[in-house]
Formats: structure tokens, C-alpha cells, sequence
């Protein structure tokens, strides 16, 4: 719904660790240094010692020595090696007694030959001991650490993952939050009583004790949180339903707990739990209700927001797109008192999104933005967003350097749609079908007095759609009336009836033309009471089943009933294709023009499509009287394509 900045980091956040690296235990690199102190300590004496000497045996070496040969001897007396230097100044090596003999030492000092027996030293001797044991040590070492650091994370299991945010990291505020004024003023009342609580007391006022934000995917349920974090003056502790859960039974019922613990320490806080749904499903609900652990987690939640110790200083927020199916006891008095919902972005909501959204891009002056905000009816602030950063590649591909009309044009096809086709080949003959279906679509959307203003009518294929004929509100609606819907299943209607009247035959093209139009009706008939033969009355949609009290669900009326709503859907559809043929009927020269032009140019707008009508018949009156239409969705607008590519979108 607006533009977001980065969130700050959390207090809370874990250092990251590296892949050779961990605060649990040694580096892996250490390995790899012991294993090389170890072979240097083994080999390396033995090379050092390996140089070029001629190796003789022990009586060669007396012999040298009693004929004055020798120069110098060294005795070694750990393996009764012995090395030394001739006196032509040849290396020699031999092996010998560990020490030398008393003879041999008056020899050799009787020759004045120099010999040394160096002592072994202790560090060498104990090394072939001491690095097994070492390596064992280590070996421990490592393993205790392992296990405390295993034992830790097991022992922390329990704690809450939430974030906490402090106030000199604001991060979003309520300035970049665009429009949903009623919504922001509800939240500042919770935020002002955090910061004012005496202001509130004195009156005997209450603030609510938690505030449950609901809307639709995309409505910036998320964003108004954060803002709240930076706008409020007392921690923010943010955490998502699904951080309770785990696999081991009481983590979620522990985490709740240690999340309100840390709440009470801060004294004032509020705390955000982001997709509630995931722990708040309603108990005992069967299927889909939930398995024991989340019930446990449910039910601490409970008794921590509103159970037999008062909780004092603490505010919670939710959000939730499905509030039908959480837990009856969560949305009670004294829990989550008061619901705020985040509806879809109105006109104006839609404006000022898009101005946050442009407010650092390069806009051509061509843009309107209004027109951009009338033409996205039903877009959430994130589809918004989308949508002009669609627009700006799109400018970037094109070589552009701002972006102009035509770009937000393209990226809301491009959206609602899908991109254009350009390697799709038509034959002539599919051209001029799709040509004729699409001007039957258009001529109604242009003659009708209820039907919404008609934009742009095109025969090049986007997406699943082969042709597409777009309507615009002039302003934003709520409700329909009976005469608006049964004008748009007309509109619907005119592709099917338009190249009947041309080729005599019908196409595969009107599928979801039908498809729409029968859903249409059948609202009419079961939901809305727009049936004289049916009456007052209303049944349910048949929906997808998310609860399992829903498998349960019968048809709450009989056969006879289902056979008198058959036949009225049957006769609502007839009847309005019955309009549909008089209207092109009586346009068929304005439809064969208005055909005539989508072949040649491929795309024409509604005012194109105005002068063709008023060119073929200049009596007619091609003028668009736009009364309050009624939707009990809260939907206005008709811009989407069918599968099949000849749909406007549909009322409801």
C-alpha cells in the first residue's frame, strides 16, 4: 500500500557463522594444522638428516679411524647412529654401539679425532607418548563441546524467536503508510495510551487489550505494523505464528510464555504476531482444526491475553486474511477487542499509494494519475507497487528514460492479463471472429445505460486472452443494482451473439463468456434474491472447504428448489441474450465498423468506438448515463479478459 523501507535489525538477531566456522565448537581449519604440526614433528628430523653421506659399516669406520682417515665423528645415542666428516672432506654414515666403547674412545682420542655423544633430548622421547595422548585430549575436548553447545540449543528450545524494536530504529513510520486514515487513527489511540496512559485514566477510559488487523493478502497489514513499531515509543516485539511451532510437544505453549515474560520485564511493550490463522484455528473443528500441540499453544495465548493473572501495559496486534476461522475465544472482550480492517485501496487510496510509489522515479508528463488509480479497481497496495516497478522495466526496455503512459497501460495488461503474444500467427478468418466478437462485446459496453464507460477494445493476444474489451468506472462503487448486473451479462453475452449475427454459426471463443455469465446469474438467484419465481431468500456459495465442520455442511434446501433455481438462471440468461441479440441488431452497421477498425488498427479506445456508433447511426444515442451501482463485495470496475480473451470483469 505504500513504499517500505528496510526494516531495522533486531536486538535479538544471531551473528551468523561461517562455514568453517562456529561459536560451538573449533574452527575446522585447526584440524588441518594439528594434522601438520604432527607430520613435521615425525618426518621432518628424518629429512633433515637425509643429506648425501656414504654409509659405511662399523669395521670400515674403525679402520678409517686406526689409519688417521677420520676427521670428526658424531655418536648418536638414541639409535647408535654415527655421522662424521673424512679428512678428504667426504661425509660418511654408519651404525654402531649406542654408546661408544672405552677402546674406541682411547682410539679416537689417541688419533685426535673430535666425537661428540650428544644427549637425547626429553622432548623427543616423550613425543611418540605424548601425541597419541594429545590427540585423545582433543579429541574430548571437542566432543564436550559439541554436546554443550547441543544441549544449549535443546534447553533454549522454549524461548521466544520474537524481534524486538527499539526506538532509536524507527524504521516505517505513519508517514509511509498512504491513505486508510480511519485505520491509522485507530492504531494511534493504542499507541498514544502506551506513551499517555494518565491522559486515558483520567476519564476511566480502557485501551483495548489487543487489536486484530484484517484485510485481504497485499493491504499492507505488515507495513501498518511496522509503522506502529516506529511511531510507538515502548518496545515492539514481533513474531510470526508459525515461530511457536515445532516438533516437540509444549515449545509453543513455552514460547508464548517466555514472549509475555519478556513483554512484563519492558513494562509497557506491544507485541505483533504476524498470521495469527496458523496457531488461532478454531478448536474441536476437526479436519483442518488443528492437532493438540497448536490447541495447547492456543490455549496459553489465551490465558496469558486475558486468564487469571492481569496482564497490564501490554497490547497485542494480529493479522489475519482469515478471520472466519479463528477461535471464537480469541476475538472475545477483553482479548482482541477491536477489529481493524484493511479493506482493498478506494479512488483516492489508490492515488495517494501511487504517489508514494512514483515519488522517486522519473514520470513522463503525459501520466495521469488519477486515470492510472480509476483504471486498478480491486488492486491491493502491493499490486500497485507491482505495478509501476512493471511500468519501469518496461521503460527500460524500451530504451526509455521516464516513464510514460503507455508503459502503465502495457504493465496493467501485462498484470491482469498476462503479456502480449507477438509470436501468436491468426488466420484471416480467426482475425475477423475475434475482430467481430470483440466489437460485439464493445458496442454493448458503449449503447447500454448502465454499463461501465468502455476504454480500449483490442484483438492482439495477451496472455490466455486472444482479444480484450476493457470498461473504467467513473467512480468508485460498493453495491449493484439489478439493472447495472443484468447489463453487464449483455456485455458478457455480446461476443457469442455478435458472431452469430455475422457468420451464422458460434465459436469456441465465448467459454468463459458463459462460464462468467452463469456464475453472474446463479448469485442472482441463490444470493441476491433477484428472483421473483425464488423470492426472498439466499443460500450460501458452495466454497472450498478449509474446516473440517464444513464436510458436514448439506444443501439446505430441497430438489424441487434446486430445480426452480436451474430454471431461473436458465431464464435470466435467456432473456438477457435475448436483449443482447436486439441491441447488435439494431448497432449492425456500427458493429461491422467498429469491426472494421479493430482489424485495421488492432486496438482503438472508447472514444473510437463512440464516433463509429454515432458515424453508423446519428440518431442514436451513444452517451453512458452512470447511476449508483451496487456490490455487496466492495468490488467496483470491469477491466479483466476470459481465458478465451472477450471478458469484461464480472460485478461480483
Amino acid at each position: 500500500m505504500s513504499s517500505e523501507r528496510p526494516s531495522p535489525p533486531s536486538e535479538g538477531d544471531e551473528r551468523p557463522t561461517g562455514r568453517f566456522g562456529s561459536d560451538q565448537g573449533w574452527p575446522r581449519w585447526t584440524i588441518w594444522v594439528l594434522f601438520a604440526v604432527i607430520a613435521g614433528a615425525l618426518f621432518l628430523p628424518g629429512l633433515l638428516s637425509s643429506q648425501s653421506s656414504e654409509q659405511i659399516s662399523y669395521r670400515q669406520f674403525l679402520d678409517d679411524l686406526r689409519n688417521d682417515r677420520v676427521a670428526e665423528a658424531t655418536f648418536q645415542n638414541t639409535d647408535g647412529g654415527i655421522s662424521g666428516e673424512l679428512e678428504d672432506g667426504t661425509s660418511f654414515s654408519s651404525n654402531g654401539p649406542l654408546e661408544p666403547t672405552d677402546a674406541d674412545q682411547s682410539l679416537m682420542t689417541e688419533k685426535g679425532v673430535e666425537f661428540t655423544t650428544p644427549t637425547a633430548s626429553i622432548w623427543a622421547s616423550l613425543l611418540p607418548l605424548l601425541i597419541p595422548v594429545g590427540l585423545l585430549i582433543a579429541f574430548f575436548v571437542w566432543m564436550q563441546r559439541r554436546a554443550q553447545g547441543q544441549m544449549g540449543g535443546i534447553m533454549s528450545i522454549g524461548r521466544s524467536k520474537a524481534k524486538t524494536y527499539s526506538t532509536e530504529r524507527p524504521g516505517t513510520t505513519f508517514d509511509d503508510v498512504a491513505g486508510y486514515e480511519q485505520v491509522k487513527q485507530d492504531i494511534t489511540e493504542v499507541v498514544d495510551f502506551l506513551k499517555h496512559p494518565d491522559r486515558f485514566a483520567e476519564i476511566g477510559a480502557r485501551i483495548p487489550k489487543g487489536i486484530l488487523l484484517v484485510g485481504p493478502p497485499g493491504t499492507g497489514k505488515t507495513l501498518i505494523a511496522r509503522a506502529v513499531a516506529g511511531e510507538a515509543g515502548v518496545p515492539f516485539l514481533s513474531v510470526t505464528g508459525s515461530d511457536f511451532m515445532e516438533m516437540f510437544v509444549g515449545v509453543g505453549a513455552s514460547r508464548v510464555r517466555d514472549l509475555f515474560q519478556s513483554a512484563r520485564k519492558m513494562g509497557s511493550a506491544i507485541i505483533f504476531v504476524d498470521e495469527i490463522d496458523s496457531i488461532g484455528r478454531k478448536r474441536g473443528a476437526g479436519l483442518g482444526g488443528g492437532h493438540d500441540e497448536r490447541e495447547q499453544t492456543l490455549n496459553q495465548m489465551l490465558a496469558e491475553m486475558d486468564g487469571f493473572e492481569v496482564t497490564t501495559g501490554i497490547v497485542m496486534m494480529a493479522a489475519t486474511n482469515r478471520p472466519d476461522i479463528l477461535d471464537p475465544a480469541l476475538l472475545r472482550p477483553g482479548r482482541f477487542d477491536r477489529q481493524v480492517v484493511v479493506p482493498l485501496p478506494e479512488l483516492e487510496d489508490r492515488r495517494r499509494i501511487l504517489e508514494v510509489h512514483v515519488k522517486h522515479k522519473h514520470i513522463a508528463p503525459d501520466v495521469d494519475l488519477d486515470l492510472v488509480a480509476r483504471g486498478t479497481p480491486g488492486m491491493s497496495g502491493a499490486d500497485l507497487a507491482n505495478l509501476v516497478n512493471e511500468s519501469a522495466l518496461l521503460a527500460v526496455r524500451r530504451g526509455e528514460s521516464e516513464i510514460a503512459k503507455r508503459d502503465f497501460e502495457e504493465a496493467r495488461d501485462r498484470i491482469l492479463m498476462g503479456p502480449q503474444r507477438d509470436s501468436m500467427v491468426l488466420s484471416d478468418l480467426e482475425k475477423e471472429a475475434i475482430a467481430y466478437h470483440e466489437a460485439g462485446h464493445a458496442v454493448c459496453a458503449a449503447v447500454l445505460p448502465t454499463a461501465d464507460p468502455l476504454h480500449k477494445v483490442t484483438i492482439i493476444p495477451s496472455g490466455m486472452a486472444l482479444g480484450v474489451t476493457m470498461q473504467l468506472p467513473l467512480e468508485e462503487r460498493h453495491i449493484y443494482r439489478q439493472d447495472y448486473i443484468e447489463d453487464s451479462l449483455v456485455v458478457r453475452m455480446g461476443g457469442r451473439i455478435a458472431e452469430e449475427l455475422v457468420f451464422g454459426v458460434i465459436s469456441t471463443g465465448a467459454n468463459n463468456d458463459l462460464v462468467g455469465a452463469t456464475e453472474l446469474a446463479r448469485k442472482m438467484v441463490r444470493e441476491w434474491g433477484m428472483s421473483d419465481r425464488v423470492g426472498p431468500m439466499a443460500w450460501g456459495s458452495q466454497g472450498q472447504v478449509f474446516l473440517g465442520e464444513d464436510l458436514m455442511h448439506t444443501r439446505d434446501y430441497s430438489d424441487d428448489t434446486a430445480r426452480v433455481i436451474d430454471e431461473e438462471v436458465e431464464r435470466i440468461l435467456r432473456d438477457q441474450q435475448d436483449r443482447c441479440r436486439q441491441v447488435l441488431s439494431e448497432n449492425r452497421y456500427g458493429l461491422d465498423l467498429v469491426a472494421r477498425g479493430l482489424l485495421e488498427h488492432e486496438t482503438i479506445d472508447g472514444t473510437e468506438v463512440t464516433r463509429l456508433l454515432e458515424l453508423a447511426s446519428p440518431g442514436a444515442t451513444a452517451a453512458n448515463p452512470h447511476s449508483v451501482l451496487v456490490n455487496a463485495n466492495g468490488s467496483s470496475g470491469s477491466e479483466h479478459a476470459d481465458a478465451d480473451g472477450h471478458e469484461p470483469h464480472p460485478p461480483a
